[in-house]
């Protein structure tokens, strides 16, 4: 038994054609082609691949065998592989990147980021994305490392030296604890008692912060790099800490955390920005990114008495 051939592009588009039009004649205006040239395709494809793809005898529309249709979307993946390496070579003709790193914080509203990526998607089906979540001034740090070609970082990229910047909204961060926890119990809460019980701290790994805390009042701290463990352990009542108002409004409501009326620490404004290197402009996907991040930050409201973190 021989093995196949190798079929031609132009043959698996003719075979395509005719599956997607239900006939030889409708294939050719489809591919503004002469039906002899159809048909002589599909022979020959046939040909190559020792198979028959259609029953042409007793029906009046080609009618797939077996075969054919167990082919079908072998043939369909190729001539999708195919449409996808021209898009690509288009957009690199065109000057858009073939991928683009992103780095974000994690205080971001997770509703805002997917929202994003996905239109990203749609605008941009051929450009691949490379997400990092970090936080703190871990985000400058990979954008100045090259490791990200963007950043979407919180207030501790400002007046970074080689990086670029633009406002991207902000959200209010306020301390909270579980209901049973001592401080949420005290009525009112006297200033300084924060500082006796364990304060959950986000982690920073980056150089920038190396040994520096950001609102950080209690001596008893735990440490942490994920802001979803953080919520978790608030949520156990082991400490108290700072979160990100959207992300625990859920259970401000259903009351398994309550916001804590601390006169010494009332919470503050964390401000993003669209962040990359001076050195490096972004291309036309990255730029759509910053954009974008930029346009949907300028609704975010900030609450009353609270000053920036």
């Amino acid at each position: 038994m021989s093995d196949p051939g190798n079929p031609t592009l132009d043959q698996l588009n003719i075979f395509l054609a005719i599956v997607d039009t239900g006939s030889f004649a409708a294939a050719g205006r489809k591919l503004n082609r002469a039906v002899s040239v159809i048909s002589y395709g599909i022979t020959n494809l046939e040909a190559q691949l020792g198979v028959t793809l259609f029953e042409r005898e007793g029906t009046r529309r080609p009618r797939l065998t077996a075969e054919g249709r167990t082919l079908l979307s072998e043939a369909r993946l190729i001539a999708q592989g195919v449409d996808g390496l021209k898009a690509k070579a288009k957009g690199l003709l065109s000057g858009l990147e073939a991928e683009v790193n992103l780095a974000v914080d994690v205080m971001l509203p997770a509703d805002r980021l997917g929202q994003v990526l996905k239109e990203f998607v749609q605008q941009f089906p051929t450009v691949q994305l490379h997400l990092h979540g970090e936080a703190l001034g871990a985000i400058a740090s990979l954008v100045l490392d090259g490791e990200a070609d963007i950043g979407l970082s919180g207030p501790l990229a400002a007046g970074v030296e080689g990086l670029e910047s633009r406002s991207a909204g902000s959200i209010p961060m306020i301390p909270v604890a579980a209901p049973d926890h001592p401080l949420a119990r005290m009525m009112p809460i006297p200033p300084g008692a924060g500082r006796n019980y364990i304060q959950l701290v986000l982690s920073d790994r980056s150089r920038f912060t190396e040994g520096r805390d950001f609102s950080v009042f209690s001596a008893r701290t735990w440490r942490m790099a994920d802001l979803g463990a953080k919520h978790a352990l608030l949520r156990q009542a082991i400490g108290w800490g700072n979160m990100p108002l959207d992300m625990v409004e859920a259970d401000l409501a259903a009351g398994t955390l309550v916001r804590l009326d601390m006169p010494d620490h009332v919470g503050g404004t964390y401000r993003f920005a669209a962040i990359w290197r001076r050195d490096a402009l972004p291309g036309p996907a990255a730029t759509w990114l910053i954009d974008r991040f930029v346009e949907l930050g300028r609704a975010d409201r900030e609450l009353a008495g609270l000053g920036d973190l």
